[in-house]
């Protein structure tokens, strides 16, 4: 794996880069929410509960508005993989899959324990958060795949007939690298993302999602952002289920004003490549984020994954400022979510001065431990 370039950050490029990571994170977590409680519902069974328009507002799920599902859960921990990866560097050990794997073994302890194990000092402080020691339906491919220490590999992989979008959904973070090359984004999320889901459609899609956060992040167009993630497909066996379903994406803005059936259409059997091409399309054609996210939650298809991977990519396009107030006013950990994203922005433009080989910051280690 590259490592991220030592570029040289003024403050107005930080305050833009804070401001796309929260943007991401807290999209991803919006999405997410505003599509949990209409998930397992079809558009007649959505306009049944909430009038012919459909969705159009938070609704209670998990006895709450704002409530988040396992998607977010695993994006954070995400987060909290990547910023541990860049500490253990000091060490002179440099794997990130290896401290994603474990951050997402993290998760899954939070899904069999009662709540944080304080004895556990390797934890770190996210681990350490009761919030999210809730279980909202993760699928069982997510619990089985990480429910050992074997760490599943492209070559070898955990569950390899799943093509489930969970794996592209927490995928969000590996695009805020923005100091990596492209290439080396994708190659970081397809490790990742085959940690639980085997499928070459799966772990491809998770690798163009991050791709397209990446140009986001970097500040390029959405059309340009997924043109480059077309691009370096091509070169990946497999790849042809995910170029088809993006290709089919762009070519479904020109087709008139966006629609729920053109929404169904595009995700097709709710696989990866469907739920990522649909999200790209609803970023492309909403007007705004909140009518990209009802595009994204409106339809016969799995509603929280859509919109949670349309949340990030809005997200990441618009920054934080962008997303709906009122619903990050509801929203569940939001708390979290910004320490969070603000963490990690200041470990890719600061980390030096957080830790090294000449030293380190007792509170930052205390905070993501190198072991």
């Amino acid at each position: 794996m590259g490592a991220t370039a030592g570029a040289v950050w003024g403050r107005a490029e930080q305050q833009d880069f804070r401001s796309r990571v929260r943007g991401t994170l807290l999209g991803v977590a919006v999405g997410d929410a505003f599509g949990a409680p209409v998930d397992g519902l079809d558009l007649d069974g959505i306009r049944e509960e909430h009038g012919a328009e459909g969705l159009s507002d938070l609704a209670p799920a998990y006895g709450r508005r704002g409530a988040v599902t396992h998607l977010t859960q695993l994006t954070l921990f995400s987060v909290d993989g990547l910023i541990r990866a860049q500490v253990r560097r000091d060490t002179g050990a440099w794997h990130p899959p290896t401290d994603l794997h474990r951050a997402y073994r993290r998760w899954a302890a939070t899904q069999r324990d009662w709540g944080p194990d304080l004895r556990r000092k390797d934890d770190g402080w996210l681990a350490h958060e009761e919030w999210l020691y809730v279980r909202r339906d993760a699928p069982k491919a997510l619990l089985l795949g990480l429910g050992d220490e074997t760490m599943g590999t492209p070559e070898a992989p955990k569950n390899p007939g799943e093509r489930g979008a969970e794996a592209a959904a927490r995928s969000a973070p590996f695009g805020l690298l923005v100091g990596w090359e492209p290439q080396l984004v994708a190659q970081l999320a397809v490790e990742c993302a085959a940690q639980t889901h085997g499928h070459a459609t799966a772990y491809l899609a998770a690798g163009a999602y991050a791709v397209i956060v990446h140009g986001l992040a970097r500040g390029e167009s959405l059309d340009a952002a997924v043109q480059r993630a077309l691009a370096l497909l091509v070169a990946r066996p497999g790849h042809q289920a995910v170029t088809e379903a993006l290709q089919h994406a762009l070519g479904a803005v020109r087709q008139g004003l966006p629609t729920p059936a053109r929404v169904t259409e595009l995700i097709g059997e709710g696989a990866a490549e469907g739920l990522v091409a649909a999200a790209v399309y609803c970023a492309l054609v909403g007007e705004d984020v909140r009518h990209g996210l009802r595009l994204a939650v409106n339809h016969d298809g799995p509603s929280a994954a859509t919109g949670a991977l349309t949340g990030g990519l809005l997200g990441a396009l618009h920054g934080e400022t962008a997303l709906p107030p009122a619903w990050l006013a509801e929203l569940e950990g939001r708390a979290t979510l910004l320490e969070l994203a603000d963490d990690f922005a200041m470990e890719m433009t600061q980390g030096p001065a957080l830790h090294g080989p000449a030293g380190s910051s007792p509170g930052w280690l205390a905070r993501y431990p190198r072991g």
